[in-house]
């Protein structure tokens, strides 16, 4: 399936998603996961004329599905230039994970007492796994984004839910800039199944200790692909 940004990555296929009310929230949506899953990459242009006709709607309506994703920061208006797929910047990453650490921690915070309904988080940890034992370091990024879904999803909260759709999203975009993804998704296959661990057996407060851990980790990790630093020194501008 293509991934060029001027091409319609094969979006004839997502038409019958559609349904009868091509409405720009659903044009957006389905956008936003091929943004996601990297058919339509960080620096890519997006074509009216090519995604409009693989989806068959007006150009009125794909122009809103833009503004809406511009909105949500996945996407870039420049003059005379036209619509691009973000590419964030350090900052930016810094951003997304102090927002992480608040929501996410919170969710895991507040979680009451046990048992919880952890079928979603075990499916995500089932599926990282399986992907990494076929060598599919994709698959096992998306297994890891669903991890984090499932567990904000914990909340019960359609305002946490939908918010963390945009973060998450918001993050491939960084994925999508690391050349070697195994090494990037890999440590943190054993590092679900812990905090899942300790979900199962009720220890809330050592899950939240292992999940604010987690992030730190990833958050640095991230941070020095962008800045190209070997160093193993903490960042603290998140904290």
């Amino acid at each position: 399936m293509g991934k060029t940004g001027s091409g319609s990555g094969g979006l004839a296929d997502d038409r019958v998603l559609l349904g009868r009310t091509s409405t720009a929230e659903r044009v957006a949506d389905i956008l936003r996961t091929r943004i996601a899953e990297g058919f339509f990459p960080p620096g890519a242009r997006l074509s009216e004329d090519s995604i409009g006709g693989a989806l068959g709607v007006s150009r009125n309506t794909l122009r809103e599905a833009f503004r809406l994703l511009t909105h949500e920061r996945l996407l870039v208006h420049e003059l005379n230039r036209g619509v691009f797929v973000r590419v964030l910047a350090v900052e930016d990453v810094i951003d997304i994970y102090r927002t992480r650490r608040l929501v996410e921690r919170a969710v895991v915070h507040d979680l009451g007492k046990p048992p919880f309904r952890l079928d979603g988080l075990v499916r995500a940890v089932t599926e990282g796994e399986r992907d990494a034992r076929e060598g599919d370091w994709k698959g096992v990024s998306t297994a890891n984004i669903h991890f984090h879904r499932e567990l904000v999803a914990l909340a019960g909260s359609d305002r946490m839910d939908e918010l963390m759709r945009g973060v998450l999203a918001e993050l491939r975009l960084v994925f999508h800039l690391v050349d070697d993804p195994r090494a990037l998704h890999e440590p943190y296959l054993i590092r679900n199944r812990e905090i899942l661990d300790a979900l199962r057996t009720g220890e809330r407060a050592e899950a939240e200790r292992l999940l604010a851990e987690y992030l730190d980790d990833s958050r640095d990790q991230l941070i020095r692909v962008y800045t190209g630093s070997p160093g193993n020194d903490p960042v603290t501008a998140a904290d």
